[in-house]
């Protein structure tokens, strides 16, 4: 049965939270989108389907400062606010009936580095981990073809603003500060990566400019746990779209889960 449910995070801004319980859950799974992203895209229901055909608890959720239907402005949005609502929906989570540890982590992006940076952080709560074109870290993040040919960390610096039309809701405006830069610059999941013990599940495209391969391979190559795997998927972009490239990515987490449940 699926809810829509609303809490507070940290700061008393509400966060939407969509639940849907299984009767005999095999596990629980958070799901999470990337920057600007919200629930309802396409690959982050795609994750969802995944988990749910296997009988999980999934719990998705807009984080606060994005595009979907939290509180907040995405001119707001840093890695610590989606870092944080996390650990706030999780902690909202074991006041609940269906809760259980170890859980499972899946992210998108931004929502990406979030579930492996709690993974490092609580490496004892979580049974499995997927971050799916995740950012690595702040530094690479500015070596990007993305973001890193010079005029434009240059010129979003200097203006203190990147704007760009949303791809995933055209005709929306999505400005973003610089501060947004230079907090993602305090993250880097190499540096505590020697926590990831568990399975990890990692998926980029291969055309993906913002979290390309070969920042996944430096990741997966220092991840400690002989449980891991990356997967490239053929001609995709950053966030993936295409009903070929989902249905590849929905039977590679399958596969994942039926190995680690």
């Amino acid at each position: 049965m699926m809810e829509k449910l609303i809490i507070k995070n940290r700061k008393d801004q509400k966060i939407v939270v969509v639940l849907e319980k299984q009767e005999n859950q095999k596990g629980l799974v958070f799901v999470m989108h990337g920057l600007g992203g919200f629930k309802e895209q396409p690959h982050v229901q795609t994750f969802k389907e995944a988990f749910r055909e296997e009988s999980f608890t999934t719990i998705l959720f807009d984080s606060t400062n994005t595009l979907g239907e939290s509180e907040g402005k995405y001119e707001e949005a840093t890695t610590t606010n989606y870092f944080e609502d996390l650990e706030d929906v999780i902690e909202w989570a074991k006041t609940q009936d269906f809760y259980e540890e170890p859980f499972w982590l899946i992210g998108h992006s931004l929502g990406g580095i979030s579930i492996a940076l709690y993974a490092e952080k609580y490496p004892e709560k979580v049974k499995a981990v997927a971050p799916i074109s995740p950012v690595v870290s702040g530094k690479l993040s500015i070596e990007t073809e993305r973001y890193g040919n010079g005029e434009v960390i240059k010129k979003w610096k200097e203006t203190g603003w990147m704007i760009r039309e949303s791809k995933s809701k055209p005709g929306q405006i999505k400005k973003l500060k610089w501060s947004h830069m230079e907090d993602r610059l305090k993250y880097n999941l190499l540096e505590k990566v020697n926590k990831l013990i568990m399975p990890v599940l990692i998926i980029v495209g291969e055309k993906d400019e913002g979290t390309p391969p070969e920042h996944q391979k430096i990741l997966f190559d220092a991840i400690p746990t002989e449980k891991k795997e990356l997967h490239i998927i053929k001609d995709a972009p950053h966030t993936f779209r295409e009903k070929v490239q989902l249905e590849e990515i929905k039977k590679l987490i399958k596969n994942w889960i039926e190995k680690y449940t």
